[in-house]
């Protein structure tokens, strides 16, 4: 008797809700624009800084988009000024990322 079945046994009004194939990147609405974003390459204070601006839709869906690079590199970040700030030199990784998600991406800098 694996758990479903003995949660049954114990709750028997209780209805499983369905599940979906559907991922949370898929549910995520993130406005698309025609401008490409520009990815620019920094060193501030002899660090290296990837900086990513250009985006004219809500702040809101470029805090999620910020968060979602920050995750997938791994690295740490911030949104300030209408900018994403990356830590470090991942222009080719992010331009990537966002060409995969639908975004054109203008690379801007050496």
């Amino acid at each position: 008797m694996d758990l479903k079945d003995q949660l049954k046994n114990l709750f028997p009004d209780h209805e499983i809700p369905e599940e979906t194939n559907e991922t949370n990147e898929n549910k995520l609405d993130i406005w698309m624009q025609d401008e490409p974003l520009h990815c620019v390459y920094e060193k501030r204070k002899g660090k290296p800084v990837t900086i990513i601006k250009g985006y004219n839709g809500a702040d809101e869906d470029f805090k999620i988009l910020a968060k979602e690079l920050k995750t997938m590199l791994g690295v740490g970040g911030s949104f300030k000024k209408e900018q994403i700030l990356i830590q470090g030199d991942y222009r080719d990784q992010i331009m990537k990322f966002l060409k995969d998600k639908g975004f054109k991406v203008k690379r801007v800098g050496g």
